[in-house]
């Protein structure tokens, strides 16, 4: 059985803290599930670690499908969450449904989430009286970062602070499960947890929030490009993947790869025989006895 976003709303009562980390691939998406982790967030961010784009607003609906897909077949217990990526629920609230049934129908995902507050209250509402479970996501919202002005901290100032606490509670009276807080300052994140009998997921949002989330690829030390403030690698993967091609490369031109564990073997007189004897003759004889047969 798959995690419920019951369950993950009883954390919270029960204060019990949840990780979350992204997945992208069938591989990937096994192991974190098979560590116990119990959300598994098929973000947008697959557009820079994975498709290497500059920023997550190139990514399509069908990348996003593509990748959820093989994040569900990897994962069996997790509850599965795919991203809506940029513009795909802001044209209208029909796009918005459309949009999300994909992850639901295609995908396999059992939710969405999306970026904003009060702009996409409405489409969180209409989401949800469908069946749609949703997660909400607010502070650094990547796919307005043009508006933004660049990857930088949100709500320190008394009015953006006020509008984070204020869309906070929009998104839970509109049904959202769950609420992402990105780069948005511990204490303020602290109070919209207390505030909220939804659980809050933090990213740069200090300990104070009812769960972390966490790129895969940045606590594995995978992606070197940037590595963000909130981040901690738990291992320095990069390095390693680098040094293993290295040596594989090394043993090729050394001819020490491959060996005879790495090799098939054969019947010593066939390879006589096709020593011995012109090779079309061989095929032609082998290819008649078969018909005999």
């Amino acid at each position: 059985m798959r995690v419920t976003i019951t369950e993950i709303k009883q954390m919270k009562h029960r204060k019990e803290k949840i990780p979350m980390l992204t997945a992208y691939d069938y591989v990937t998406a096994r192991m974190v599930d098979e560590a116990g982790v119990p959300l598994i967030l098929v973000g947008d961010s697959l557009g820079m670690v994975m498709l290497g784009y500059e920023s997550t607003i190139p990514v399509t609906m069908d990348d996003m499908i593509h990748h959820t897909k093989a994040v569900v077949r990897g994962a069996k217990k997790a509850l599965i969450i795919g991203d809506m990526p940029f513009m795909s629920y802001h044209i209208s609230l029909s796009d918005a449904l459309s949009n999300a049934a994909r992850f639901i129908q295609e995908g396999g995902a059992q939710a969405v989430k999306m970026e904003g507050g009060e702009v996409v209250a409405e489409q969180v509402r209409r989401l949800v009286s469908c069946g749609i479970p949703v997660m909400g996501h607010i502070g650094l919202t990547p796919q307005s970062i043009h508006q933004l002005g660049g990857f930088k901290a949100q709500g320190k100032a008394m009015k953006e602070a006020k509008k984070l606490l204020d869309d906070a509670r929009i998104l839970e009276e509109a049904g959202a499960f769950a609420i992402v807080l990105e780069c948005t300052p511990a204490p303020l994140s602290e109070l919209i947890t207390q505030k909220l009998t939804i659980p809050t997921i933090g990213i740069g949002a200090g300990p104070g929030c009812d769960g972390q989330v966490q790129v895969i690829s940045d606590i594995l030390g995978l992606y070197t490009d940037f590595v963000p403030k909130h981040a901690r690698q738990y291992a320095r993967l990069a390095g390693e993947i680098r040094n293993a091609v290295a040596d594989y490369m090394s043993e090729v031109k050394s001819l020490a790869f491959p060996t005879d564990e790495q090799s098939y073997t054969m019947d010593e007189s066939i390879i006589k025989q096709l020593q011995a004897e012109n090779v079309d003759d061989v095929v032609a004889s082998e290819a008649k006895q078969s018909k005999c047969r």
